[in-house]
């Protein structure tokens, strides 16, 4: 049986991140991964680089510069005329750069010593580990800890299987090589507002059916309201409290029967995308007698320190409690490492940004206005516009706001709200203050760079205390 000081089950940015972090702290590693690629090839780098993060990102890149080509240069002065689309040559594109990332992972695999099983991994007792490869070869092997980083996949609906290409989850959505005239998606949260908005930018009419009453109900309310209206004005049909009975897949497309608030309704679509949320992929990942505890949804009970109730054997990363993001499954990943190595892996949860890849970008971090209402918590609000912004208006990308939150006894930033041009990069300023525990005086006696979007940032600080220069005003509540 070969030892090993550590084995990761799972190769997604959770799995590969902790064993990269273990071998860096001199630890013997192996990690194992069921993921094939389109050519039924093994790679690393699971959902995220394969299927989700990086795919999704590249895609809606290609579709924006789309968009901006063919919709938005006009008003720059800029007439262009002959474009044309060639969604195989974009979906070929998305694919050099999933294979470009997945290779440089296995290279950083080999420089650090990193034996790479690929198949099935299933948890033994006494940290023993059952590898089963692709052509269904098994070896078991053992060692003194064990990372679970299995990842989560795309939850089915009963009442919308998939069906060849015509209904698909979102990893099929990201391989179509031409664009649907009418296109169903089954959710509306960031998952499908991300896919909902490749495929309209590239000429599909687009309608999304999400069976919730509220739009994106963990986002900012002020901002979600904003989003919906201006995602509806993009195009998005957005229908809201509408729930799905059944679907049926004929030689005209797809028919959705589903009701809401004003009675039962049918929808006829080319193609139907399925988007309701992940689950957690534990299914068979550990043997009965390892009395791995996991909860009514597959997810693996962990403490604080992401310890399983297995002795000796972790989880991480979508398993487990806690946003499904890649960045919090790689911290995670890292922390458990050093605290393996007798370190302080600490992951601060309460500073984790979330994003969503639309137009404008919406990112958040920290608490919400709902939620501190909730908790009896007095706080500030300093709310500044792109559309007083210099730089955004130059960029001709005025959508959008910034909000900070701050306590009022302390000072102290309890979130921040963005929704706006690059939202996504502005976010990190903002998760850096929190981590470091800064004011709202801290960030508004920053100097900025003018003119930038990140001056936004800089007027809602300003504004939590009624200082901004450039319009923004503050509430206190």
């Amino acid at each position: 049986m070969n030892n090993y000081d550590v084995i990761v089950i799972g190769a997604g940015p959770a799995g590969y991140v902790a064993a990269i972090r273990c071998a860096q702290l001199n630890m013997k590693v192996a990690c194992i991964d069921a993921w094939l690629d389109r050519e039924g090839r093994p790679v690393l780098g699971g959902t995220c680089l394969n299927a989700g993060c990086i795919p999704s990102k590249a895609l809606l890149e290609s579709s924006a510069l789309y968009q901006q080509l063919t919709h938005d240069m006009n008003g720059h002065g800029i007439s262009v005329s002959g474009v044309a689309l060639d969604v195989a040559a974009m979906i070929n594109s998305k694919e050099q750069t999933v294979h470009d990332l997945t290779r440089g992972i296995a290279g950083l695999f080999r420089s650090n010593g990193i034996k790479w099983l690929p198949g099935r991994g299933q948890l033994l007792p006494d940290r023993q580990v059952q590898a089963t490869a692709h052509d269904g070869s098994q070896q078991t092997i053992a060692a003194t800890h064990v990372i679970l980083a299995p990842g989560s996949t795309p939850v089915q609906l009963a009442v919308a299987p998939l069906h060849n290409d015509t209904v698909v989850d979102s990893t099929g959505a990201l391989n179509w090589t031409g664009v649907p005239q009418r296109l169903g998606i089954i959710g509306a949260g960031v998952i499908g507002l991300e896919l909902g908005s490749v495929w309209q930018r590239l000429g599909a009419a687009v309608t999304l059916l999400e069976a919730q009453d509220e739009f994106l109900p963990m986002v900012d309310r002020q901002i979600a309201q904003s989003a919906l209206r201006l995602f509806q004005r993009q195009g998005l049909d957005i229908q809201l409290g509408a729930c799905v009975k059944a679907t049926d897949v004929g030689s005209a497309g797809v028919q959705i029967d589903y009701e809401n608030a004003a009675g039962d309704h049918s929808l006829n679509v080319d193609r139907l995308i399925v988007a309701v949320g992940r689950r957690p992929c534990t299914d068979g990942l550990a043997a009965a007698e390892t009395e791995l505890l996991l909860d009514e949804r597959g997810f693996i009970h962990v403490d604080e320190e992401c310890c399983s109730s297995a002795p000796g054997v972790y989880a991480i990363g979508d398993a487990v409690r806690g946003p499904m993001l890649a960045h919090k499954g790689a911290e995670e990943g890292v922390a458990v490492a050093e605290r393996i190595a007798g370190q302080a892996g600490e992951v601060n949860y309460e500073a984790i940004a979330s994003v969503i890849y639309t137009h404008p970008e919406i990112a958040w971090v920290g608490k919400t206005e709902a939620s501190l209402k909730q908790a009896g918590i007095e706080y500030c609000a300093g709310i500044f516009p792109f559309a007083a912004s210099g730089r955004a208006r130059a960029m001709q990308e005025t959508e959008g706001q910034v909000k900070v939150l701050s306590d009022v006894k302390t000072d102290r930033v309890l979130g921040v709200h963005i929704m706006g041009a690059q939202a996504s990069e502005l976010i990190g300023q903002a998760v850096l203050a929190m981590e470091f525990g800064a004011s709202s005086e801290d960030i508004a006696r920053t100097i900025f760079a003018h003119p930038t979007l990140s001056e936004a940032l800089h007027e809602a600080a300003l504004a939590v205390d009624n200082r901004a220069i450039h319009v923004a005003r503050s509430r206190r509540r």
